[in-house]
């Protein structure tokens, strides 16, 4: 039997009651914390779901309002565009990536046309939405291409920043593309565009819904692991990440997140930098799927979200952010 005062110190009193919970809380969530997604797509008045993404669809242009609207009104600060573009404006170059016509142009002009700068616009600096081989960079002799892809992604950064884009961000995982790109922008005279480097992203098996939402998983040829890094590497992620602050990043990305919550812990805890965090679409539709099974509780996406607060994320890229009316607590 135990007698006395043992236990003198007892930390269940601090979670007797939901109030005390709520006074010690040490990580939080606000609208603030997330960036939205959304995938565009050609046409007119189109809504078209995405069978390996429950709840997350396509939006012609036309229609992309009734989504930022929604994002506005949830204060979420930034909307991140990535197209579907039409196989037959797919080649071997990704050329498509320059036309000022292209999907994510004519959505940047539309958004700041009508919302100004009440919300962000991120686009994705990469050339696989573009390229019939489906990979970030060119192809020459069956290999990517890394100076020769930079090149591309100079122009396609320049393109996006002149039509109105906010924050660029290359995930093409180039070796020296942000020194570059950061030139490139200050010459043109464009020194206020922020860089989100994707500094960290893994070569996953995470990403196969947001290859079928953006059109490039059936014709991806072969895999990413030349360019996208090895998901057994630590030390390898903060070298990545210390060269691309050292090139003018102004924010780095992980990716994915959940199952790289220590890389998060070992950038914020080193650097110092904002650190954003790519909840990505293979994880969306597992805990997505669970949750309409029944299979676990839909508790779990808050969770989740909480997870990478408390890793050090600033920020969080989800496809969950256009319902956080019913997500937040």
């Amino acid at each position: 039997m135990i007698t006395g005062k043992y236990p003198s110190l007892r930390l269940r009193r601090n979670r007797k009651y939901d109030w005390t919970r709520r006074l010690v809380q040490e990580n939080t969530l606000s609208s603030s914390d997330f960036i939205l997604p959304i995938f565009l797509l050609d046409g007119k008045n189109k809504r078209e779901a995405i069978p390996s993404m429950p709840d997350v669809y396509r939006y012609s242009i036309d229609r992309i309002s009734q989504i930022i609207d929604k994002a506005i009104k949830n204060k979420v600060p930034m909307v991140a565009l990535f197209p579907k573009t039409k196989k037959i404006k797919k080649n071997e170059l990704g050329t498509e990536a320059l036309n000022e016509n292209n999907l994510v142009c004519r959505a940047i002009l539309q958004i700041k046309k009508k919302y100004k700068n009440e919300i962000g616009i991120m686009c994705d600096v990469a050339l696989d939405p573009y390229t019939s081989h489906g990979h970030d960079g060119l192809i020459k002799s069956n290999e990517i291409i890394n100076d020769e892809t930079i090149e591309v992604l100079i122009n396609q950064s320049l393109l996006q920043a002149k039509m109105g884009c906010d924050v660029l961000a290359p995930s093409d995982m180039m070796d020296g593309r942000i020194k570059k790109i950061r030139s490139a922008l200050d010459n043109e005279g464009l020194k206020n565009i922020n860089i989100l480097s994707y500094a960290a992203k893994y070569a996953s098996s995470y990403y196969g819904p947001f290859r079928d939402a953006v059109g490039s998983k059936g014709s991806l040829k072969g895999d990413k692991k030349t360019y996208q890094m090895d998901f057994r590497n630590t030390d390898e992620a903060l070298r990545e990440i210390a060269l691309d602050i050292k090139e003018g990043a102004d924010m780095v990305m992980v990716k994915p997140g959940m199952p790289y919550l220590d890389i998060i812990k070992s950038i914020k805890d080193k650097f110092k930098i904002p650190v954003f965090a790519y909840q990505v679409s293979g994880e969306y539709s597992l805990l997505s799927n669970a949750i309409n099974k029944n299979i676990i509780d839909k508790n779990a996406i808050y969770e989740s979200l909480i997870a990478f607060k408390r890793a050090g994320a600033n920020a969080i890229v989800t496809y969950y952010a256009d319902r956080l009316d019913k997500i937040l607590i």
